[in-house]
This record gives structure tokens, C-alpha cells and sequence, in this order.
């Protein structure tokens, strides 16, 4: 490496650490009135991803356009535990926020939720925002809150999903038997398990070890979540399938929301939406970055052909076919087809 590159990657880690004890800083060591609203936002990713970045920008709005009653406060990489540890945090009450998807939400009792995660089922990132601003998705929501949980935004991008294995993946019949790495909610095992592989969920924190020791065989996620948890180094092949096109949700309590006056409710959902604008910006610019840096790092790259994706989405037909084991509504697949379509 010459010279200019060393200078460059030690500036940049300089700064990425700066920024990291400064929000930090910022958040457990000011000065705060005993009524101020301390929200806790936990997540699996680290804070230099795209998503990280995000709610980086959602902090600072909160606190620029508020008047310090409600003070975000930032704790990456699993710091605050699973997600599913923070969504039982929020149905007691407490003042937690985290990213979640449909996925979770059926599990927690809203079924239908649930059909925003199936694989395939999106052909383009309009679709999503169309399918956010119906009729069919505010009703899901509504759900949701009479189940203990608000959303406070929806516009967020994620990224779409990948498949990182230990072995070549080209085609989907070469997962039969893989082991692959999924969140922990039924949706989500059940769409690896049509595809022939063996589902296996776990915390996003314990999949490097995982991958390392042969106790999985792959892993999926956007690449920023692969790279940023740096699973390339121990997973080396990565078929670009785009099984799932995941926009994500922030979640709190909506005991919690409800105990905020009409003023901070209005400052965290408008500015968890702007902030949803300004994370998807820096996912649409960082995606090739991150796909040059997983192959600059030794990972083999399977671009499918429209007919190896053919075979994917023919094998996840199984995944509708199982609607009454997720306890969906009748019609549920055509119902959200048209609503995602207006």
C-alpha cells in the first residue's frame, strides 16, 4: 500500500472516530432537565454503515429542531441486545426505539404484516413507497399500536437483500441443504426454507463466528450489513439475488409515544421521515461502493441471469401457497398486489 492510501485510511478512521465519541459525548454527558424524554435507539448495525449514518442525521435533527425535551441517544452493534429483547422492552414501556420489519410484526400478532418481507414479492423500490401510502398499510399500522407497538416512520431503505455463502451459490438449486443465516421470525426461515436451504436464525452479532467455525453456511443481508459486519472475510462467495427488497420500519413503544405531548410526537415522526430520505440517499450511492470493497476483499460475485432468477422465484411460489400457516387474511397476496400498485 503506498503511502497516500496509508495517510488517507488513518484520516478516515480518525474522523469515523471522532464522529463516534462525539454523538456519544453529546448524549451521556450533557446537562439534561429531570423531565427531558431520553429515547434509546438500539440496533444490530454499526454506526459507519449507511443506516448508521441515518440515524446519526435523525439524532441531529431531533436535536436542532426541538427544544431539548427529547434527546436521542445512539447505541450500535447490538450494544442494548436483539431486537426481539428491544421489542419486549417496549411492550413494558420503556423508552427504546429499534428497526424492525413486517416480519417481526407478524410474529408479534399483526399476521398479515408479515407478507412485506415474503421473498420476491417486490419487482421495484416504487412499489414499497406505493404499498407504505395505502389504505392496506395504515391499517397494519393501526394494528400494530393496538398491539403495544407505534411506527414512526416507514420510508426507510435497508437495502436489498443478498445471499453470502462459504461455497458457490449460481443457482437456487445449490442451496438445497445450506444452512443460511436469518433473523429470528418465522417469515423470514420459512422464505429460505422453499428455496431448499435450512434456515437458521441468530443474532446478527454472533453470524462472523458462526460462518468461521462451519456452524452455518451463509448469511443474508444488504451488502452494507454484510461488509460493515465484515462477513466477507469469513464467507466468499455472494450471489447478488436480491430476495427480498427490504425497506425497514423504527419502532417505540406506543405506550411510551403516547406519554409524549402532540409537540415531540410531531418532532420524532417528521424528523425519523426526513432522516428516512437522507439514509436512502447514501444507500443509492454506497451500494457499488460496497460491492467493489466485498470483491477488492476476495469475494466471488454471481450476477444470476434472468433465467437463474426465474428458478428463484419459482421455487418461493411455495411461500404463498402457505398462507394459513402464517394465519393471513384470505386473498391476502392478491389484496397487497393491488395496493402496491396504484
Amino acid at each position: 500500500m503506498n503511502r497516500k492510501k496509508i495517510v488517507f485510511f488513518v484520516l478516515a478512521g480518525l474522523l469515523f472516530l471522532s464522529l463516534f465519541t462525539g454523538y456519544f459525548y453529546k448524549t451521556s454527558n450533557q446537562k439534561v432537565a429531570a423531565d427531558t424524554k431520553i429515547i434509546r435507539i438500539g440496533f444490530e448495525n454499526s454506526l459507519s454503515e449507511p443506516f448508521g449514518q441515518g440515524l446519526v442525521k435523525w439524532q441531529e435533527l431531533v436535536k436542532d429542531r426541538g427544544d431539548g425535551s427529547v434527546i436521542i441517544e445512539l447505541y450500535p452493534d447490538s450494544q442494548l441486545g436483539s431486537k426481539s429483547k428491544l421489542i419486549d422492552s417496549m411492550l413494558l414501556g420503556e423508552p427504546v426505539v429499534t428497526l424492525a420489519d413486517g416480519a417481526f410484526y407478524a410474529d408479534y400478532g399483526v399476521k398479515d404484516f408479515g407478507i412485506v418481507f415474503a421473498p420476491f414479492l417486490f419487482d421495484s423500490w416504487d412499489e414499497c413507497w406505493t404499498l407504505i401510502d395505502s389504505d392496506w398499510y395504515r391499517e397494519q399500522a393501526a394494528a400494530l399500536e393496538g398491539k403495544g407497538l407505534k411506527l414512526l416512520g416507514s420510508n426507510w431503505v435497508y437495502g436489498e437483500r443478498h445471499t453470502l455463502t462459504i461455497k458457490p451459490v449460481r443457482a437456487v438449486e445449490d442451496l438445497a441443504g445450506m444452512k443460511i443465516r436469518v433473523p429470528g421470525n418465522q417469515i423470514q426461515s420459512v422464505g429460505f426454507d422453499v428455496l431448499g436451504a435450512s434456515s437458521t436464525g441468530m443474532d446478527l452479532g454472533d453470524v462472523y463466528q458462526a460462518l468461521q467455525t462451519g456452524t452455518i453456511d451463509g448469511a443474508e443481508n444488504p451488502l452494507a450489513t454484510l461488509y460493515g459486519r465484515k462477513l466477507h472475510e469469513v464467507a466468499r462467495y455472494l450471489i447478488l439475488d436480491g430476495h427480498v427488497k427490504n425497506f425497514t420500519t423504527l419502532v417505540c413503544s406506543a405506550q411510551m409515544f403516547d406519554s409524549l405531548t402532540p409537540e415531540q410526537q410531531e418532532l420524532l415522526v417528521s424528523t425519523c421521515k426526513e432522516a428516512g430520505v437522507y439514509n436512502n440517499e447514501l444507500q443509492a450511492a454506497s451500494e457499488q461502493n460496497y460491492l467493489q470493497l466485498m470483491i477488492d476483499g476476495g469475494v466471488t460475485v454471481c450476477r444470476p441471469t434472468a433465467e437463474v432468477m426465474e428458478g428463484f422465484k419459482k421455487k418461493a411460489e411455495a411461500f404463498y401457497k402457505r398462507g394459513d400457516a402464517f394465519g393471513w387474511s384470505e386473498g391476502l397476496y392478491d389484496t397487497v398486489k393491488a395496493a402496491m400498485t396504484r
